[in-house]
């Protein structure tokens, strides 16, 4: 499993903080095959701009989380495209690349917004839900532990 190499994650906040409250708190992950970087954006919406490039539609490897809250407790929820519309391979094959990937994914996230982790300390032991989608619509969900599990 690859680990996230600090130096080559880019992370973007627009209109939101560590002050911010935590949700809506939403995660856009893109990377770059050509050169290995990860670009991570962190606001209270996803960034269509960051996920609207002909290759990025056409790639669907972008990675979309965003914090829930549902019978008073709170958990991170993460979406992988596995299937459905014009991208490249089939479902099976998609999904074991995300998660091959979802070590280095996670850690990206829980680094790159470090900041609202050391404010809210408890969010560390809030479960991880994998969403392996086709055309928008839950394959598979699945829990990946917590996030405490992926601080580097």
């Amino acid at each position: 499993m690859s680990g996230l190499v600090i130096e080559n994650l880019t992370v973007d906040f627009k209109q939101i903080n560590v002050d911010s409250p935590r949700t809506p708190r939403k995660y856009t992950l893109t990377h770059s095959d050509r050169t290995g970087r990860l670009f991570l954006t962190i606001d209270k919406e996803y960034n269509e701009q960051q996920i609207s490039g002909l290759y990025t539609r056409f790639m669907r490897d972008e990675i979309l989380a965003e914090w829930l809250i549902s019978d008073s407790e709170i958990s991170l929820h993460i979406y992988c495209h596995v299937g459905g519309g014009l991208i490249l391979g089939n479902h099976k094959f998609r999904e074991s690349i995300f998660r091959r990937e979802m070590q280095l994914i996670l850690e990206a996230i829980r680094y790159g917004d470090r900041g609202f982790f050391e404010a809210n300390p408890d969010l560390d032991s809030a479960p991880i839900f994998i969403h392996f989608q086709v055309s928008g619509i839950d394959k598979k969900v699945e829990q990946w532990g917590i996030l405490k599990n992926y601080k580097i």
